[in-house]
């Protein structure tokens, strides 16, 4: 069992920084003079809500809601980043925000964090639309990463449910920038594919996190997902990878996945499917296994023959 802080030990700040006339809200979480340094972690959210309340939660009687808390007392600077359009980065541009945007918005978090902290690769771990826009900035930017981590990813749409009913929505979506969230949207997330996986405070938390922040949030990455998949190719992500599937996700096949992975060049690769788990896996009952599982892969030793 790794060494961990009191969770009391952790420090929050918020930094800014700029893509063009874009402000870009970044939220820092780290615990002062750790004995033992892990790196720095950029946790990037997904489609339907801004970074804090995925990443930074926090649920009464259930330590560690905050991922960014965990790993911060685990020695890990982390990091997470709000897309343009969430949150409270700008909103001001009529545009969808989607994916190739999102890595842009990583592109500039990262090189911010960087020229800040002095750190040089970045792990990174994405989740849904946000692994996708992970998976893109590995493509462009592979020599800022240490590790990737993608959770509830999806590479070419096939054999997923919640995307073909998705699909029935498409001109919804491209009829409009953004879209409402409310209560029962966030309910649905979890709902739609194995509802005993959560527990319901957790996610009546969740939903008031997301909804303090947000009422809209843009189209984009829906867009993306139900009509342009494959958008990332994985022989051109050349970094350590590690893709997390729930038990019951239902925005990627199996299959799809494992085609994927058999792709991804580096050697040092990893495929788990991660037992009573839907799709928000930081917000299910098995959360503590889920960090389990991206710790081990983070603080993973280096091989020393190559």
């Amino acid at each position: 069992m790794q060494k961990i802080q009191p969770e009391s030990s952790v420090v929050g700040e918020e930094h800014w920084t700029k893509k063009a006339d874009v402000e870009l809200f970044l939220w820092n979480k780290f615990v002062p003079d750790v004995a033992e340094k892990k790196g720095t972690l950029l946790f990037v959210h997904g489609s339907s809500m801004a970074s804090q309340p995925t990443f930074d939660l926090h649920v009464e009687g259930r330590p560690f809601s905050s991922a960014m808390n965990y790993f911060a007392c685990l020695g890990y600077d982390t990091w997470c980043v709000d897309m343009e359009g969430y949150g409270r980065s700008s909103k001001h541009r009529d545009i969808t925000c989607d994916i190739a945007n999102g890595a842009d918005d990583l592109a500039a978090a990262t090189g911010y964090i960087q020229q800040t902290t002095g750190a040089q690769g970045l792990h990174m771990y994405g989740i849904s639309s946000g692994a996708l826009r992970a998976a893109a900035f590995a493509e462009r930017h592979p020599e800022r990463l240490a590790r990737l981590a993608l959770d509830a990813f999806v590479w070419t749409g096939e054999g997923s449910p919640t995307l073909a009913e998705r699909r029935k929505k498409l001109p919804q979506f491209l009829a409009s920038n953004r879209r409402p969230i409310d209560h029962a949207f966030v309910q649905s997330i979890f709902s739609r594919d194995h509802p005993d996986c959560v527990e319901p405070k957790v996610v009546d938390a969740f939903a008031a996190a997301i909804c303090g922040l947000d009422d809209s949030i843009p189209n984009g990455t829906y867009i993306d997902m139900c009509s342009r998949l494959p958008i990332v190719d994985p022989e051109k992500i050349n970094v350590p990878t590690v893709i997390l599937r729930g038990q019951y996700d239902g925005i990627a096949g199996v299959a799809d996945l494992l085609k994927f992975f058999e792709k991804l060049p580096h050697p040092d690769k990893q495929f788990t499917v991660m037992q009573g788990i839907s799709h928000a896996s930081f917000q299910q009952k098995n959360y503590r296994m889920v960090y389990d599982i991206l710790a081990a892969f983070l603080g993973r030793t280096e091989p020393v023959y190559r």
